[in-house]
């Protein structure tokens, strides 16, 4: 097909994002990066999170500068649950409300299994497991909030990865792992909730 043949395609035409509140756990590199600055161009209010609170910062006043949107920064560790909670509060404290939570935090470890430390085993779920878990429940108020307020309901996304459906390559045992039980954490989540937001 040429290039001539594919239409044009602009973000704002899916959808109406303009002044929505979006919050990147992981939103200060990568992926999270990426989504972060099209929420922002496309005029939402974005709050990005990262355990690196001056890089997270930096992000967060380069992509307001992009503009129409706004961005802030709330930096935690999200392995941790008491981070997910302060984190969750913390934001309680600057919006009356949520309309979208993507969980893009991540961690992986490649090593073989005669060495592959536990420490690393349990960093890797609790970031790609638990956190998803942790932060959907501390801002659940929040996004019930949105959908009570607003024509559109509120969203959860979950950012997952091939390796959670196939069999890796490399030795990413935790990562594997973790995948697969966020995918069916995400399945359980709307079956439980899909009414409420």
């Amino acid at each position: 097909m040429s290039k001539a043949a594919l239409p044009s395609f602009k973000f704002s035409q899916i959808t109406d994002v303009k002044d929505k509140i979006v919050f990147v756990s992981g939103g200060a590199k990568g992926i999270g990066l990426m989504i972060a600055h099209a929420y922002v161009i496309h005029g939402a209010k974005v709050v990005i999170s990262s355990r690196d609170e001056k890089t997270c910062t930096g992000v967060a006043e380069g992509l307001t500068k992009l503009g129409p949107g706004t961005c802030y920064s709330l930096a935690g560790d999200l392995s941790k649950d008491s981070e997910c909670k302060r984190v969750a509060e913390e934001l309680a404290k600057r919006e009356q409300h949520l309309d979208v939570l993507i969980n893009n935090s991540g961690a992986n470890w490649g090593e073989e299994i005669e060495t592959y430390p536990s420490t690393a085993f349990d960093k890797v779920m609790s970031l790609n497991v638990k956190s998803v878990f942790l932060l959907t429940r501390y801002l659940l108020p929040l996004l019930e909030k949105a959908a009570e307020k607003s024509k559109t309901p509120a969203s959860v996304i979950n950012i997952g990865s091939v390796d959670g459906v196939r069999v890796p390559g490399l030795e990413t045992y935790a990562y594997s792992a973790s995948k697969v039980e966020a995918f069916h954490l995400i399945k359980t989540l709307i079956r439980s909730h899909s009414w409420s937001f």
